[in-house]
C-alpha cells in the first residue's frame, strides 16, 4: 500500500504508525486504554472507524484492552496471523486495514472471545 492509501497516516505518532502499519505490539500494561474505565466507544486511530464498546471492555490481565464482542459485525476483520511461529487471529479495522491486535477464544461468556487490542490502536470517544 502507499501513502496515498492511508492519507491519514502522516498523524500518526510513530507508535501509531509502527502498531497499525507495521504490525507491531506495544509492551504489556503500557497503554493509555490498560486500565481506563471512562465510558464510550473505542474507535480506529487512523479512520474512525467504531469498533468496541466500553460496555464490553474487561480486564484479562493481560496487559491490553480486553473486550468480550466488537461493537458491530463488519467493525473488523480477523486473518489467520502465522507470525512468530505462533498460530493467532489478527484483528483489523475493516475500514482501513490497521493492524489492532488478536482474538482468542479464553475470554469470559457470553461470546468466550478476548479481543486483546493495542491501546494506540485505539481513540476512546466518551
Amino acid at each position: 500500500m502507499t501513502d496515498k492509501d492511508h492519507p491519514n497516516d502522516e498523524q500518526l505518532t510513530p507508535e501509531q504508525f509502527s502498531i497499525c502499519r507495521l504490525k507491531n505490539t506495544e509492551p504489556p500494561f503500557t497503554g493509555k486504554y490498560a486500565y481506563c474505565k471512562k465510558t464510550g466507544i473505542y474507535q480506529c486511530i487512523c479512520c474512525g472507524n467504531p469498533l468496541f464498546n466500553s460496555e464490553t471492555k474487561y480486564d484479562s490481565g493481560s496487559g491490553w484492552p480486553s473486550f468480550w464482542d466488537v461493537l458491530a459485525v463488519g467493525s473488523v476483520a480477523e486473518v489467520v496471523d502465522t507470525s512468530h511461529n505462533m498460530r493467532r487471529v489478527e484483528v483489523t479495522c475493516q475500514t482501513c486495514g490497521a493492524h489492532l491486535g488478536h482474538v482468542f477464544e479464553d475470554g469470559p461468556e457470553p461470546t468466550g472471545l478476548r479481543y486483546c487490542i493495542n491501546s494506540a490502536a485505539l481513540d476512546l470517544k466518551e
